[in-house]
């Protein structure tokens, strides 16, 4: 069930590089970028900013969101080019949660290093531009995209509730998002998410030790049981996009077990949808 042993203190941003057969990761905390192949060795990259999510661009390239900025990151030579500012005027923020969408942009979630109530925004960034979308959200997480990309759905993790928003063609949201899972009631916390080929959405239920799947209509379906109390993001891959990669976290843990912190791989029973690209411009 582990797919890698590193103990980060806040694993995050899990996804699944088709391309270089690997799985990519970061540890916020650490301000380091993980990859790692089925059948290969690990490999990290270190940055002078927190990291916490990404969107392939090509086989040698990602787009890597911290706190300061998005940036286009080679994975060949370790190279960096700032792309655009992002929240750069603002010390009390960081990224947080993020994902490629359907149309070739990129969404980005903000919130405050101390969890600041309403300090956290959602962009997007789509061929060169950053358009704030959403503000006063405190954890902003459980970015995913339905497969035909006419929604997008992301996450208050203070509130406990995931939103879902209309898209256009080009991906930008229209009309206001609306409440689709609302877990507070339950005392669970929405963490970051995935939407499989069927549309089934599955979130990390930080403190619950699971992943957890809601259908079509945010009705719960059933739920993967992990090891780590603090569970972050899913991710699905491998050669069939079968196996769901979840990453963890042991801040905060006055007794942290082994597990906690680790990267898993679990056989899901479902299918995934590949990463989408991101275009530059």
């Amino acid at each position: 069930m582990i797919f890698d042993d590193t103990a980060c203190d806040l694993g995050e941003g899990v996804l699944w590089h088709s391309d270089r057969r690997a799985v990519i990761w970061f540890d916020i905390l650490s301000k380091r970028m993980y990859l790692k192949p089925l059948d290969g060795a690990r490999q990290h990259w270190d940055f002078d900013d927190h990291v916490s999510a990404a969107g392939i661009v090509d086989r040698d390239h990602l787009l890597v969101a911290s706190s300061r900025a998005l940036s286009l990151v080679g994975l060949a030579d370790g190279s960096r080019q700032l792309l655009v500012p992002l929240e750069a005027d603002n010390p009390l923020t960081r990224s947080n949660d993020g994902r490629a969408d359907p149309q070739g942009g990129f969404w980005i979630g903000t919130m405050g290093m101390e969890g600041q109530a309403g300090a956290g925004s959602i962009w997007r960034y789509y061929k060169g531009e950053l358009r704030r979308l959403f503000e006063d959200i405190t954890i902003s997480n459980a970015i995913c995209f339905a497969p035909g990309g006419d929604l997008a759905h992301f996450a208050d993790t203070d509130l406990g509730v995931i939103w879902r928003v209309a898209l256009d063609a080009q991906g930008w949201p229209k009309g206001d998002p609306q409440v689709f899972i609302d877990l507070g009631a339950e005392g669970l916390n929405p963490d970051g998410a995935v939407i499989d080929a069927e549309g089934g959405l599955w979130v990390a239920q930080w403190g619950a030790g699971r992943v957890a799947r809601h259908d079509r209509q945010g009705r719960f379906d059933r739920a993967i049981d992990l090891p780590a109390v603090q569970t972050t993001c899913p991710g699905f891959g491998g050669a069939d996009l079968t196996t769901l990669f979840v990453t963890s976290a042991k801040v905060g843990l006055d007794a942290p077990t082994p597990e906690d912190g680790c990267t898993f791989a679990v056989a899901s029973g479902a299918k995934g949808q590949a990463e989408h690209r991101v275009i530059l411009g």
